[in-house]
């Protein structure tokens, strides 16, 4: 819920500077960009609005939040840079406390990601549990007597093609323990020695 509550937030408040940017027009915006020494204006500014209400919108439905994170990222850190660095701390001054907060936040949601509650948490999910009912069609590993029991992915012995191997023991499988230690090292690709037995 704190995830989410934190990520809501962040969202509007991007996304209604983004529709202000917006709202008084690029040309405006690049303009008053070229004032404040912005570099490449036009592109600055479209890059800033466009960045602020999709990748916000993003954050508050919680899809692709890391991406949008970033990307808000960098815009936080060029107005930092570019606009408020001189400005001192407060806002009302023209400081740079609200970009260094939201940067600050956005580096959270980087690191942390959005949460459960979201569509990514959604998605993130469903392939878990798509995940697990792969892995319980899977036939177990059982580890033979003596062999390597470190190795669960490796695949079983019946899944591996008949080998003609002479029986020697009195089990059913005609194999003895000497001859299933043997297939086990093979499986799990460790060289094999000779078997003294076989000719």
């Amino acid at each position: 819920m704190a995830a989410l509550i934190a990520r809501v937030v962040i969202g509007v408040i991007f996304v209604a500077h983004g529709l202000q940017k917006w709202t008084a027009g690029l040309g405006a915006i690049s303009a008053g960009f070229t004032e404040m020494g912005v570099p490449l204006p036009q592109a600055s500014a479209a890059f800033a609005t466009i960045v602020e209400v999709v990748c916000g919108v993003l954050l508050i439905v919680g899809l692709a939040v890391r991406i949008s994170a970033a990307l808000l990222l960098i815009d936080m850190i060029g107005a930092l840079l570019f606009v408020h660095a001189a400005g001192g701390v407060f806002v009302t001054e023209g400081g740079w406390e609200l970009v260094a907060a939201l940067g600050a936040a956005c580096l959270l949601l980087i690191a942390l990601g959005g949460g459960r509650i979201g569509l990514d948490g959604i998605i993130h999910a469903v392939h878990r549990r798509r995940s697990r009912r792969a892995a319980a069609t899977e036939p177990a590993y059982e580890p033979v007597p003596g062999g390597l029991d470190n190795a669960p992915t490796r695949p079983t012995v019946m899944e591996e093609p008949q080998r003609d191997v002479p029986p020697q023991g009195s089990g059913a499988s005609g194999l003895d323990d000497r001859d299933m230690r043997d297939v086990d090292r093979l499986l799990g690709d460790e060289p094999t020695r000779p078997n003294p037995r076989k000719p």
